[in-house]
């Protein structure tokens, strides 16, 4: 088997000599190239060319889900072929992970690999659903490119604290817990919209969903983790299924305490409810508008401000070794 090994150098959990064991380890079992990024990109970059390529079978991404994203949509910038496209295969080394570890791999880097080698001798495998943003035709945004998103995406609040944990990050800080928790509490006083959103929710068949604050698209569950604890915030959604949003109509101080503790109490039966909450599962397509522009994240990557993004759930996208 001829494989890519894509391997993100700036991945906060994995050292140089541990990087260099996992290599070892992959390449005695396959013919293995391994290529460590050099800029934002290189790794959809290298996914593009291994999805063009006719003789590499699998890509390994080495590093967090921002890698796993890159490598996702180079695999897929000529749409999903799971049945013609290298497998995927991920080697956890961010912070969080959300992708591995809702794939049910170990959390950490070296036992990871053995489960991978595991899985690629008892050939275990599963095609998994992804969600695909593209700018709204007839809207500012038509020609915003399209971008695939393994885990979840978000328009409003979280994109706003993503994009302030990424500002830190590039004046040299870690991304830990602690930072997200404080960005988040910091984009919470400095939000314009809490009382009044700005989000419109359109899908087909169905009444418009108005004035939400935060909008939260999940392509499976949990949503995230706080170290070991996973977080539901749309406890339904799968890979197995189209896309859940998880919508707040207000967030003032008494609703954000009371869904941040339903958040962080939430298990795969139950996630944030009340009346100002708006939960919708297996969806295929649907539109969120915005009267102001708003960040955009995918899976914890910010993407700057939109005002109209369509999201469509495309179920067995990919095939991944699990």
């Amino acid at each position: 088997m001829r494989a890519l090994l894509v391997v993100n150098p700036a991945a906060t959990t994995t050292s140089a000599r541990t990087r260099d064991v996992l290599i070892h380890a992959l390449a005695s079992e396959m013919k293995l190239e391994a290529v460590t990024t050099e800029y934002r990109g290189h790794a959809r970059d290298l996914g593009r060319q291994a999805a063009d390529s006719e003789d590499i079978e699998l890509v390994v991404a080495l590093g967090g889900d921002g890698t796993v994203n890159e490598v996702v949509n180079g695999l897929l910038h000529r749409g999903p072929d799971p049945e013609h496209l290298p497998r995927l295969a991920v080697v956890p080394g961010g912070s969080t992970n959300v992708f591995a570890r809702a794939l049910g791999l170990p959390n950490d880097a070296v036992e990871a690999t053995g489960a991978l080698l595991d899985a690629l001798r008892e050939k275990r495998e599963r095609t998994v659903g992804l969600g695909l943003a593209a700018g709204t035709p007839g809207t500012e945004d038509e020609a915003v490119p399209s971008r695939w998103f393994t885990f979840n995406a978000g328009l409003g609040f979280d994109a706003g604290v993503v994009g302030r944990v990424e500002q830190h990050r590039e004046r040299g800080r870690r991304s830990t817990h602690s930072l997200y928790l404080r960005q988040a509490i910091r984009q919470f006083l400095d939000e314009p919209h809490r009382r009044h959103g700005t989000i419109t929710l359109e899908r087909p068949g169905a009444a418009p969903v108005t004035d939400l604050v935060l909008s939260l698209i999940c392509n499976t569950s949990p949503w995230t983790f706080l170290g070991n604890r996973p977080v539901y915030a749309s406890p339904k959604a799968s890979f197995d299924t189209g896309l859940d949003i998880l919508g707040l109509s207000r967030m003032s101080t008494a609703s954000v305490a009371r869904y941040a503790t339903q958040l962080l109490t939430s298990s795969p039966e139950r996630g944030p409810h009340g009346k100002h909450a708006v939960s919708l599962h297996d969806l295929t397509d649907f539109t969120l508008h915005s009267k102001a522009p708003l960040p955009l994240q995918m899976d914890g990557d910010h993407l700057g401000l939109r005002t109209s993004v369509t999201f469509t759930g495309v179920r067995r996208a990919l095939r991944v070794i699990v």
